[in-house]
């Protein structure tokens, strides 16, 4: 009796141990899981034309995630100029991402607050920039002013909206779009380039902050003949409710290639714990399904057999590019037409 005794004493401790230890198991696995599944956010701190097409591939991406992962990821939205923008972040936005209209917005934040690694082009296809657009005219319907070409809009009479260099990236694609035409009709002679670009600017209505007010200005507010605009921005304001009974779309004989881009705020992602998410969130951009998302939304898709698609939007005008020996690139550019004293401030202020 007393060894079975011994014996049952022994089989029950065996099993409280057992039981100890499977619920201590249970309880890290149960942990684990749950942070691994915890839901996040992510703050996409974004440039202002791009609302509509972030609002819908917010919605693409959380579902994927959450299939990937099983996390559920909110994906919270700061829209504004893009220069504005950038400034923000470099003054403490927690953006995990930013998905700005120009390189040299993204290099602001870089040299501002080392915050974003110096090779973030290099760390997604296409120099980082998913989707393309170009600039265009926006005008009245039956285009009463008769504007065809950058020429149009230093006429007398001409009334012009576009945003302000200083805070939208989108305008300073409109101000270099119209410094190649002038180039090139003046044979590279700078000083007829700047009185091109001045006269020109003398006919500007109102300078809006970013690309967004200025579409505004132009279709809410009835402010100009004509709006400089983002290709995608024309074709939203066109294809809206009512849109082509009250505006025409005017393609330039010479615009750039606008190549917004995109990147992870490294330091901000790594603090926040989301740098995987926030990761994955813009490489999930040059799939199939987001390029489509992006087709829809007036973007130029990065992917051709997409762009394939959707060829009757946009035709083919020439376009010349940031990196052309004509600009060199973002940083130079920034420097001779944007920063202070720079030729925009030359030609801008001197018509005060």
């Amino acid at each position: 009796m007393k060894i079975k005794k011994r014996s049952w004493c022994f089989i029950t401790l065996v099993v409280m141990v057992s039981l100890i230890l499977t619920a201590c198991g249970s309880s890290k696995t149960s942990s684990a899981g749950s942070s691994t599944k915890k839901d996040i956010r992510l703050l996409n701190v974004s440039y202002d034309p791009t609302r509509e097409l972030y609002k819908s591939y917010n919605q693409l991406f959380a579902s994927y995630w959450k299939k990937k992962t099983g996390q559920n990821v909110t994906i919270q939205q700061s829209h504004g100029g893009s220069g504005a923008q950038a400034r923000a972040v470099i003054d403490g936005l927690n953006a995990d991402v930013v998905t700005l209209a120009l390189a040299g917005d993204v290099n602001s934040i870089v040299n501002g607050t080392q915050k974003i690694a110096p090779n973030w082009q290099d760390r997604l296809p296409d120099h980082s920039a998913p989707y393309t657009s170009t600039i265009v005219f926006l005008v009245r319907k039956g285009n009463p002013k008769h504007i065809k070409d950058w020429d149009d809009l230093t006429k007398k009479g001409v009334g012009i909206v576009t945003p302000n260099p200083k805070t939208s990236g989108g305008a300073r694609w409109n101000f270099l779009a119209a410094w190649a035409y002038a180039d090139k009709k003046y044979n590279g002679d700078q000083t007829k380039d700047k009185q091109f670009l001045k006269a020109l600017y003398k006919n500007v209505k109102v300078l809006d902050s970013g690309a967004r007010g200025a579409t505004t200005s132009f279709t809410t507010r009835g402010v100009g003949d004509v709006l400089i605009a983002w290709e995608n921005e024309a074709l939203l304001s066109l294809n809206a409710a009512g849109g082509k009974d009250k505006y025409d779309i005017v393609n330039p004989s010479i615009s750039i290639l606008t190549e917004p881009t995109v990147s992870v705020v490294d330091k901000n992602a790594q603090k926040n714990g989301t740098k995987k998410a926030a990761t994955a969130y813009l490489k999930y951009l040059y799939t199939k399904s987001a390029q489509k998302i992006i087709a829809k939304n007036y973007y130029r898709p990065r992917n051709q057999s997409v762009l394939k698609n959707y060829r009757n939007l946009y035709p083919n005008i020439p376009l010349v590019k940031i990196d052309d020996p004509l600009f060199g690139g973002w940083n130079k550019a920034q420097k001779k037409f944007f920063d202070d004293g720079g030729i925009f401030d030359q030609i801008y202020t001197e018509k005060q």
